[in-house]
This record gives structure tokens, sequence and C-alpha cells, in this order.
């Protein structure tokens, strides 16, 4: 194994316990629209962007009419009622700190939109520790298609087998498999192993990941 140079990370149920919230935000913005949800149906999909989850979700497309105002409102509705609760990840800031006072170079590649991911990094207290970021206006695909990994991978500039990916969903160890960037799995996002499966390592959470930092990263350089 190389030398860790790099670390992507995902956002959501990664360094921040929001994958709940984002469900709750589309049934009930939903709900506002007259539209049914589900809301175990929509939690599963988390992690996808919405250009995947509102068709499978609602059946009908993101950039339609309907689409569009379902998108709106439901960030709307996680900004105002979800977000100024949400917690970070247990030792988020503690794992980041290392990595970045150990010299690693530190990313994000969310389906989120670039608009979206300033304050979910300003909640999970990490925003001043990330130097680069891929987020869904990069792309044209979200996860679990690789795009966002490699808009990530283009902006950090290390070679491919110094950088591994944190992630807290199925889609993310896919999205990392295609891109051939190894993976770190984590539970706080609220899915089982069996789900988590094809990632290098499963972690409960970023505190956890910490505790074994060594053997996931390697020593100091």
């Amino acid at each position: 194994m190389s030398q860790v140079q790099a670390v992507i990370f995902d956002i959501d149920g990664t360094l921040l316990l929001s994958n709940d919230a984002h469900a709750r935000a589309y049934v009930e913005a939903a709900a506002e629209l007259g539209i049914k949800a589900d809301f175990t149906k929509i939690r599963c999909l988390i992690g996808k962007g919405g250009d995947k989850l509102i068709p499978e979700a609602f059946g009908f497309e993101q950039d339609s009419e309907l689409g569009k105002e379902l998108g709106q409102l439901k960030g709307e509705v996680f900004k105002t009622r979800y977000l100024p609760a949400l917690r970070p990840a247990p030792g988020a800031r503690l794992l980041l700190s290392r990595l970045h006072d150990n010299g690693l170079t530190l990313a994000v590649a969310t389906s989120g939109s670039k608009a979206d991911m300033a304050p979910l990094l300003e909640r999970a207290g990490v925003q001043d520790l990330i130097v680069e970021s891929a987020t869904a206006d990069d792309v044209d695909a979200s996860k679990p298609e690789p795009d966002v990994v490699h808009a990530a991978l283009s902006k950090i500039e290390c070679p491919i087998t110094s950088v591994v990916m944190v992630g807290d969903t199925p889609y993310d160890v896919e999205a990392a498999q295609h891109a051939g960037v190894r993976i770190f799995a984590v539970r706080c996002g609220g899915r089982t192993d069996d789900e988590l499966e094809g990632a290098a390592e499963i972690y409960d959470d970023p505190a956890d990941l910490l505790a074994h930092y060594d053997e996931a990263f390697g020593p100091p350089r």
C-alpha cells in the first residue's frame, strides 16, 4: 500500500449526522406539494443526488417542473427545520485535524450542490480543514456514478494509489470502486456491513477510524 497523501470524504452521514434529516425534509416537502412519499424508500436512497433520488422515489425527473419545485422546497425545509440542530459525526473534527496536521490533503466529494456544501461543513465543524471539493455542480451524474470522485481526484492531483475515500453509503462504495479508489466505510450513516460490502474496512464512525489511524493511513510522513 502506498503512503496515503490525500483523503476524500463524503459529507452527509460521514462527517455530519444528516441522513435522516434529508429524508424527512423530502417527505415534508412532498406533503406540502400533495405528493405521496415513502420515508423508508427515500431514506435508502439518501447518498444519491437528486438526479437519481427524485425519479426513483417519486417517479418524475429532477429537471421537470414538479421536480424542480420539490427540490427547491426540500432544500428550504432542510435548511430551516433541520440543519441548525444537526450534529457532527463522532470524532469528525478530531480525525480531520490529525490528518491535516500530518500533512494530508483533505477533500470532499458530495452529491449535493456547492451552495449546500458550505453550511454542511460548517455544521460538521470542519470547513477550515477542507482544501478541495467536488459537488453535483461539477459533474453530470451523481453517486453511485464515479464522476464526483474523478472530479475530486483531478483537483487534489495526487497519485490514485495514495488516495483513500471515506463514506457511509453503498453509493460511496460503488463510486469509489468505479473510480479505482480504496474506500473506508463508516456505520454512522445508518447502513449495515452487508450494505457496505466492498469497502476496504468498515468503522463505526470517524472516531473509530481515528482510533485505528496508523493501520488505516500509515504512520505520519
